[in-house]
């Protein structure tokens, strides 16, 4: 067995593997089943609507359970969390595989979420407890580069399974990765864990789900139903009324699920406000840059895949660069780079036409993963890296949290942008080319805004540290 110095220095890769496992899987499954929902509609003659509750009840279980997952891996172990995970999100891909009908197939997409939600939230503290050295940067870094190569393999494998197998086959290849994950974790995460002598937090995690249920279908559906609809407004309500029924009890019971104190932390709150934007920015042009590559391109499905491939795959050569360099470079200065190149990227693809050469598509695409993989890893280790370590579950699934949240409303602040946008440009007597464009161009400039405005903070923060790596946050904190 290696020494606690040995560890120390060089990490644990085996214990890596666990948390790459769960992360790759999680990432896969998304990318595939989106490929999967047109199918899905055809097979059981469902509206597209109906069949987006795959997509979306899936995300809402995620978001609403992630903090309350992360604290309990912090009070009953990582290995038992992780272990649940792996069993809850195989036995229900098992389920959606056989489903009789969309219902029992949303039903048991929720389920996954549940399953999803345990290893989101756990794998972060995974990586933090086996890499309690100067290898940190690194190994954040090649998680990165797992989420890349899951989302850049997701829409193809989904595409051959598809055409292959049948819709059904998506959810079953998850069976031999879920499987391969609870045998890696019950064979290197360390059997005998502390347990924290605390209660669970019901009702905290009761009024939590309560107010972002309310707020995510508001953000969700507002542009579809009306933001002045009674649905969306009755979400609205009920998230103005859950959050601070949530705060108060926090502050009031002597073990909350949400410790408020962490956001005294000046680096764990202005990272996740940092990456809140930056996940608005991205979303606002994965959600719409497919409308321009089919509608005004007339790219086929399998073209477009190849066109949207290309940001992943040059984020994940570019995040274990980053990741690596973030424990020798000030953590604040390469997430300020970052999110500038994102900012570029946007610009440049804002101004795509119907006549612009493909290679200027790949090129924009490759700018912006090239931005986001020199962003995440630090960001990441910065935020992780701020927190008590008896708190990192929380906080990993905190900011798991954050960037489903900025998803959610990039894409929301996306479609009402472009939606705007269009509508004026439509009321100008414009043709409805030049009205897809102006809204476009519309939302990839709010994005650009969003990604700016991160580069900003980045920059402040990096004005309050001027320390090399991200680890030093923990010694910054103490002294204050």
């Amino acid at each position: 067995m290696a020494s606690e110095a040995q560890i120390e220095s060089r990490g644990d890769w085996r214990a890596f593997s666990v948390a790459a496992s769960g992360t790759f899987m999680a990432t896969l499954d998304s990318g595939i089943v989106n490929t999967a929902l047109p199918t899905v509609a055809q097979d059981f003659a469902a509206s597209l609507p109906e069949v987006q509750w795959t997509v979306a009840g899936y995300f809402l279980v995620i978001s609403c359970l992630l903090p309350l997952f992360g604290r309990m891996g912090d009070m009953y172990g990582r290995r038992r969390m992780y272990s649940l995970g792996f069993v809850c999100f195989t036995l229900a891909s098992m389920f959606c595989g056989v489903a009789p009908g969309l219902w029992a197939l949303i039903a048991a997409r929720v389920a996954q979420g549940v399953g999803a939600a345990m290893l989101m939230a756990n794998g972060p503290a995974i990586i933090m407890a086996a890499f309690p050295g100067a290898t940190r940067g690194r190994a954040l870094g090649v998680i990165g580069m797992t989420v890349a190569l899951g989302a850049l393999a997701g829409p193809g494998l989904g595409g051959l399974l598809i055409q292959g197998f049948g819709w059904r086959s998506v959810f079953y290849v998850n069976l031999p990765i879920g499987l391969a994950g609870l045998w890696l974790t019950r064979r290197f995460l360390p059997p005998v864990e502390r347990l924290r002598d605390e209660t669970l937090d019901l009702l905290g995690a009761g009024l939590f789900a309560l107010g972002m249920t309310g707020l995510l279908m508001a953000m969700t559906h507002g542009h579809d139903w009306g933001w002045n609809s009674p649905l969306v407004l009755g979400c609205l309500v009920l998230a103005a009324v859950a959050f601070p029924c949530f705060v108060c009890w926090e502050r009031r019971t002597s073990h909350p699920m949400i410790d408020l104190s962490l956001f005294g932390i000046w680096p764990f709150l202005s990272g996740n406000m940092v990456a809140f934007l930056a996940f608005m920015s991205m979303f606002c042009n994965a959600i719409l840059l497919p409308f321009y590559l089919q509608q005004q391109l007339h790219l086929s499905p399998l073209m477009t895949g190849i066109v949207l491939s290309s940001l992943p795959l040059v984020m994940a050569v570019a995040s274990p660069l980053s990741g690596l360099l973030s424990e020798r470079v000030n953590f604040a200065t390469l997430t300020t780079v970052g999110m500038a190149v994102v900012c570029a990227g946007l610009l440049g693809q804002s101004w795509l036409r119907p006549d612009t050469p493909l290679w200027r598509v790949f090129l924009g695409q490759g700018v912006i993963g090239l931005g986001v993989g020199i962003f995440m890893s630090p960001n990441n280790n910065s935020v992780l890296s701020s927190a008590p370590q008896d708190k990192i579950g929380l906080v990993g699934g905190f900011l798991a949290l954050v960037r489903n949240v900025g998803m959610v409303s990039g894409i929301a602040a996306a479609i009402t942008v472009f939606g705007g946008a269009q509508g004026r440009a439509a009321a100008m007597g414009l043709g409805s080319t030049d009205c897809f464009f102006a809204g476009f161009r519309a939302a990839l400039t709010a994005g650009a805004m969003f990604s700016g405005l991160a580069a900003c903070l980045s920059l402040y923060r990096r004005s309050m540290f001027h320390d090399a790596p991200a680890q030093v946050h923990r010694v910054v904190r103490r002294d204050s």
